[in-house]
C-alpha cells in the first residue's frame, strides 16, 4: 500500500500537477480524473467528485481529508495535514501554512529559535475561499463561510460569515 501512495505521488507531482486545468477544452476533463484517481490513493480521504487543480501542492498529502464536491483551485498550496469537508470551493493561489517561525525569546536570533509546532487547518463544508486567500496555521472556517479574495485569515469567525481584509475581518453574516 505504500509503494501504491509513493508512486501516485512521484506521477502526481512529475506529470498530473502540470496537466491543464478542468476548464480547458478537451482535455481538462481527463486531466481532472488523472489528478483525481492519484490523489484518491495519496490522501487519507478523497470524497467523490473531487477537483484537485492544475498546480496544486499539497507536500506529501498522506494526513489530507477532502470530502466530496469540493476542490484545490490553482496553484493552491496546502500542507499534509489539511482537512476540507463537503461542498468547498477554493478560488486559485490560496495558501495555508501549517507552522511559524518562533520568535518569543529576545535573547537570541529569531532565525534560530526554529518553528511552532504543526497545526492542522480545518474547513467546513460549504465554504468559499476565495482568490489569494492565505491563511495563518490552526484556522477553522465555519460551515457556509465566505472568505474574500485577497484576504489574510488570522482568525476564526462564526458559521456563515463573509470575511475579508488584512487582516481579516467580520464583514457580514450570511443568515
Amino acid at each position: 500500500m505504500r509503494v501504491i501512495k509513493l508512486v501516485c505521488l512521484v506521477l502526481y507531482y512529475c506529470f498530473a500537477r502540470f496537466l491543464p486545468t478542468s476548464y480547458t477544452p478537451i482535455v481538462g476533463k481527463p486531466s481532472k480524473w488523472i489528478r483525481y484517481q492519484l490523489c484518491r490513493n495519496i490522501f487519507a480521504k478523497c470524497g467523490k467528485n473531487v477537483n484537485i487543480e492544475r498546480g496544486a501542492f499539497f507536500g506529501r498529502g498522506s494526513l489530507i481529508e477532502i470530502g466530496d464536491n469540493s476542490g484545490m483551485g490553482v496553484n493552491c498550496h496546502l500542507p499534509s495535514n489539511t482537512k476540507i469537508g463537503n461542498n468547498v470551493m477554493m478560488a486559485p493561489n490560496c495558501y495555508i501554512l501549517n507552522m511559524n517561525h518562533a520568535f518569543d525569546r529576545t535573547d537570541i536570533p529569531m532565525c534560530q529559535q526554529g518553528s511552532t509546532p504543526p497545526l492542522t487547518t480545518i474547513i467546513e463544508d460549504d465554504v468559499w475561499i476565495g482568490r489569494g486567500v492565505m491563511m495563518t496555521p490552526g484556522r477553522v472556517v465555519k460551515r457556509g463561510s465566505v472568505v474574500a479574495a485577497g484576504c489574510v485569515l488570522c482568525k476564526d469567525f462564526p458559521e456563515y460569515s463573509i470575511v475579508g481584509g488584512n487582516p481579516s475581518r467580520f464583514i457580514k453574516s450570511r443568515l
